[in-house]
């Protein structure tokens, strides 16, 4: 400012003009000095009471600049697009690093969740029921040269279809009798492959082993045999036994009616003994009921069949359990509990052909258990 105006101890402008004029090079240094001192020093940040909104637009117009910068190099190198796609590439022998937004869309592996085991009341959840009305007869331990054949019989004289839980070893034995069983079209479950009592308290793999054995003696019979049940001997399931069971497709099969057609108490007689098999059956047998009975050297068990067969056909609706849980039609029964193995039945698979010689009084002194 000029004249009386200006500020206190500051020069008239024209003095200055005039030190411009005599000192040139010192005016000059002055200004270079002053735009270094500018541009070093960083503008003030506004108060809080300020709006940003200036700062932030210019941030993106500045990086909306620099972008476009970007994309106008590469129009104009004719091919960058392609050697970018190239960089993103990893190189032959290395492990390519995922950029945070790759690893953010990555998703993580679903895995097949493990198939449930039908549930039931038996041991190992095994199976007491047959899930509907329909009373199930079930032989075990065969088959059986001299009985399975009269059972068979029976069954098909009254229409009526059973399952029947086959020995590995003694499937071999007789293929032909496997077959006829297929042909009538009872049903099929694997019993072991020698009748084997501990089977439970083997591993995962031993117990996987002696299923696939068993199956494979019933298809060598049977081809491609449908097999949809397992019974351990004994009914001794347990946990794991139910679990390999069921992953290689097969339903637990317990009982809740069993009238112990393989006990001979000392001075029991066989009239007796089927008399006690025929009363236990028709005591405890109601809708959904699986019955426990042998068709391996257990003559008298053919005899109470003869009037049993006859009397369930008339009263119940009799099939084979459904396989696929338990829905009992009442209240659900107490599992019985397996009569405990004699020692030489214990340790010891059924024999592989009942003598054909044998009478009832002979062949009822050495049965298996379950």
């Amino acid at each position: 400012m000029t004249g009386a105006h200006r500020a206190p101890n500051t020069l008239p402008l024209e003095a200055w003009l005039e030190a411009a004029k005599n000192r040139p090079t010192t005016v000059l240094g002055t200004l270079v000095v002053t735009g270094l001192l500018i541009t070093a020093v960083p503008l003030s940040q506004p108060d809080t009471g300020s709006d940003p909104g200036a700062f932030t637009a210019a941030a993106q117009a500045a990086a909306s600049a620099r972008a476009a910068q970007r994309d106008r190099a590469t129009d104009a190198d004719g091919g960058g697009k392609q050697q970018s796609q190239a960089q993103a590439q990893p190189i032959a022998g290395t492990t390519a690093r995922p950029t945070p937004e790759a690893s953010a869309t990555v998703k993580p592996v679903q895995h097949a969740p493990a198939r449930a085991v039908p549930p039931g009341a038996g041991p190992g959840k095994s199976l007491i029921t047959t899930g509907g009305q329909q009373v199930a007869l079930t032989f075990d331990d065969g088959p059986d040269p001299q009985l399975t054949p009269q059972i068979l019989q029976m069954l098909d004289q009254y229409q009526v279809k059973a399952t029947f839980c086959l020995v590995g070893s003694q499937a071999l034995r007789h293929p032909d009798l496997v077959r006829q069983i297929v042909a009538a079209g009872h049903t099929l479950c694997n019993h072991t492959y020698a009748h084997d009592l501990t089977i439970g308290r083997k591993n995962a793999a031993k117990i996987r082993a002696d299923l696939a054995k068993t199956n494979e003696a019933i298809r060598t019979a049977v081809p491609g045999a449908q097999i949809p049940f397992f019974r351990a001997p004994g009914g001794n399931f347990s946990d794991k036994l139910v679990s390999v069971a069921h992953a290689d497709g097969m339903a637990s099969l317990y009982w809740d009616v069993d009238p112990r057609d393989w006990e001979h108490p000392a001075g029991e007689s066989d009239a007796q003994h089927v008399k006690r098999v025929i009363a236990t059956v028709k005591k405890q047998t109601k809708p959904g009921s699986i019955i426990l009975s042998h068709d391996f050297n257990q003559p008298d068990t053919i005899t109470a069949y003869r009037d049993l067969i006859p009397w369930l056909a008339k009263n119940f609706q009799l099939g084979v359990p459904s396989g696929t849980g338990e829905t009992p039609v009442t209240a659900t029964p107490t599992a019985p509990t397996p009569a405990t193995p004699s020692p030489s039945a214990s340790t010891s698979a059924p024999p592989a052909v009942a003598p054909p010689s044998a009478s009832p009084s002979t062949a009822s002194t050495g049965a298996p258990t379950p």
